[in-house]
């Protein structure tokens, strides 16, 4: 018997980071990693459509590798299906990924916080509701960003980013407010920490940058069994458009992941 892998899914390339942590956490597992470049990014999709693609997805990926366990390694994705996922694949457990927003009210000392997101997660009840619960006695700045996303696939693809361009999708995150200044900044996009050393490098002043993917990955580990053997099979990586361009597959086998085929 061979073992189930553990899923994860991004638009894009942002999830590796939350790969990076569970490898860490769970380093006897065997990981399947799969990008759903045909349909990146997420932030211009109506919600319908894009839950109607995602679950048809998972109808095809479960059938494919039969996880044991899935994680939603995407905000914009997690505030808006996990549930119709919950609801369509019962027997697999989904782990999402929703904005550190409770992590960052309980660590902030100013009270000043921002969440740096993506649009369609910035405009989702789900984030609003977080707030709501966890961050009332905080003035929270939601800051929903069109294009870091998709500067950080092209920092990943070692390209030279302008850092101006990066200037003026973090700049809204600094609020000062009498003698009190923003010191907690959430990252609610899994592909903004592979930015985190420009941002640090280029914010105004110093703030703790939060970055969710030990906190995912813990929760994920927590929901598996131990297994005793490490898995033979190697973590492989799957691309929805099977057609990954060469700086994507020389960054995918970096990680050590080799490219098997969607089947649609």
């Amino acid at each position: 018997m061979s073992q189930r892998p553990v899923l994860v899914f991004d638009s894009g390339i942002g999830g590796l980071t939350v790969l990076r942590e569970a490898r860490v956490l769970m380093p006897e597992r065997r990981f399947v990693y799969v990008v759903d470049d045909e349909g990146f990014p997420y932030g211009g999709w109506g919600e319908g459509a894009l839950t109607d693609r995602i679950v048809d997805l998972f109808g095809t990926l479960i059938a494919q590798h039969q996880p044991e366990l899935c994680i939603i390694a995407c905000n914009t994705a997690s505030t808006l299906v996990l549930d119709p996922l919950r609801a369509a694949f019962g027997d697999t457990p989904f782990v999402g990924t929703v904005p550190a927003i409770k992590p960052a009210a309980e660590r902030t000392r100013s009270g000043l916080v921002s969440v740096l997101a993506t649009p369609g997660t910035v405009r989702r009840a789900y984030t609003r509701d977080l707030i709501q619960s966890f961050a009332a006695q905080c003035h929270v700045r939601l800051v929903g960003s069109e294009n870091l996303a998709a500067i950080a696939e092209r920092y990943i693809r070692g390209e030279t980013i302008p850092p101006e361009e990066v200037v003026a999708e973090i700049d809204p995150c600094f609020v000062e407010q009498e003698a009190r200044k923003t010191d907690i900044v959430v990252l609610a996009c899994t592909h903004y920490p592979f930015l985190a050393n420009q941002f640090r490098r280029l914010a105004p002043w110093p703030v703790d940058w939060l970055d969710p993917a030990e906190a995912i990955a813990k929760r994920a580990q927590s929901l598996l069994a131990t297994v005793e053997a490490a898995a033979e099979e190697p973590d492989v990586a799957v691309f929805t458009s099977n057609q990954p361009d060469f700086s994507i597959k020389r960054l995918m086998s970096g990680f050590g992941l080799s490219l098997v085929p969607m089947h649609h």
